[in-house]
């Protein structure tokens, strides 16, 4: 491995379907990128299934994935990692969940907006909660990007089998949590999560925060939705596993979280966050900078999978074209620069999906493909990859001559 360099893009949810407004282009087609597009002419690209468990690749698994983490050996809650990269301090037993701070009507419980109209400001909304207590449970909270939180139950009989309180859709009643499996402490756990959800949603909807954005005519925070419970539990280090010395740069907590599991340094950039004023400039000379110490650089890009899940495709279009600016910073340096995604994030869809990623490698080779595009990648020379078997292959190109 002596010698070898990698700076690994991952822009979040970047591929996507074509759009009629644009001219049946997906958002990266319509995008103005000579940047990308001359790195897949002077690279390599291709396109990558996804690996993932479940109906449809979550962010964790597809990270996991790419940086070849077996799923059906290394698996844990999104709770640990969101938690992680919110600096909670884990103690044996602790038991995480990522919540979205929801809109929900009072009486029926219909899911009105996942997100709550995307709210930002919920330090108020989390002072609210702190000190709840449910049959000897401590609940402590964690604040992230937009309407994110982290649930972290703490107390004895505690178990992650249970199910997610959150379907992923709006316009359907709540879901009550229930166990995964007939154990005592499975159903305790998912008793007292449904008492916290009946508690909390009484002191969200009361809020005067929450009262004066229904007067202003906002959607109200007045319900959290839970999934992904999990305790943790350690995974191999990156190094472990490639023998590279790994570092991450990422805005959002669950990218730092993952980055924290799996032992890679953290390196923080003033201005960097997980939304389209993410400081893209300071993140890639970070990474640039960082190859003299590291050989593997994790740099993670969130917004453009924000702007997909809100079906805003000319959003996604102008962060694509952004990013494009910024990326001769990268170019520049002397290591293998892959650019791909964790999974596609469709603007129909407004959700994950299962579709082919696009995926480049510049630094050594060249291939016959004229931009960097979905359609444009099935023509490249690294073929179609599973999500699980990229890094692998990637590690295999030589770049010490670049």
């Amino acid at each position: 491995m002596v010698g070898k360099k990698i700076i690994f893009l991952v822009v979040d949810g970047m591929g996507d379907r074509a759009i009629k407004e644009l001219g049946d282009q997906t958002p990266l087609e319509a995008a103005r990128k000579p940047n990308f597009n001359l790195m897949a002419q002077q690279g390599v690209t291709g396109l990558v299934q996804p690996t993932y468990l479940g109906s449809f690749p979550t962010s964790q698994d597809a990270h996991l994935s790419l940086f070849g983490y077996d799923l059906k050996t290394w698996q844990i809650g999104r709770g640990v990692f969101e938690a992680l990269g919110m600096d909670w301090n884990f103690k044996k037993g602790d038991v995480a969940l990522r919540g979205n701070f929801a809109t929900i009507d009072p009486v029926t419980k219909m899911v009105l907006d996942r997100r709550a109209g995307r709210i930002e400001k919920t330090e108020s909304l989390i002072k609210s909660l702190e000190g709840i207590k449910i049959r000897g449970i401590s609940f402590f909270f964690k604040q992230g990007v937009y309407q994110r939180i982290a649930v972290i139950m703490r107390g004895k009989g505690l178990s992650e089998k249970v199910s997610d309180g959150d379907s992923h859709k709006d316009k359907i009643t709540a879901l009550r949590i229930k166990p995964l499996v007939q154990e005592k402490s499975a159903i305790f756990t998912t008793q007292v999560l449904n008492e916290f959800l009946a508690k909390s949603q009484q002191i969200l909807q009361n809020h005067p925060l929450n009262k004066a954005r229904i007067k202003k005519g906002f959607l109200p925070a007045n319900y959290i939705l839970l999934r992904e419970a999990g305790i943790k539990n350690p995974l191999p280090s990156f190094k472990s596993l490639w023998g590279l010395k790994a570092c991450c740069i990422a805005g959002g907590d669950l990218y730092q979280g993952i980055g924290k599991a799996l032992q890679m340094d953290l390196i923080k950039v003033k201005g960097a966050t997980g939304k389209d004023n993410t400081n893209l400039k300071g993140k890639f000379e970070a990474a640039k900078k960082a190859l003299k110490k590291y050989d593997f650089v994790f740099c993670h890009i969130k917004a453009v999978d924000n702007f997909g899940h809100d079906g805003d495709y000319l959003g996604k279009k102008r962060m694509l074209e952004k990013i494009d600016q910024f990326l001769p910073i990268l170019m520049q340096s002397k290591a293998l620069v892959v650019v791909t995604a964790d999974h596609c994030t469709p603007c129909i869809l407004k959700e994950h999906s299962k579709d082919l990623i696009p995926v480049l490698v510049f630094g050594n080779g060249n291939d016959t493909t004229e931009n960097f595009s979905e359609k444009a990648c099935k023509q490249g020379k690294l073929g179609v990859t599973r999500g699980i078997d990229l890094l692998p292959k990637i590690i295999k190109i030589d770049n010490t001559n670049k």
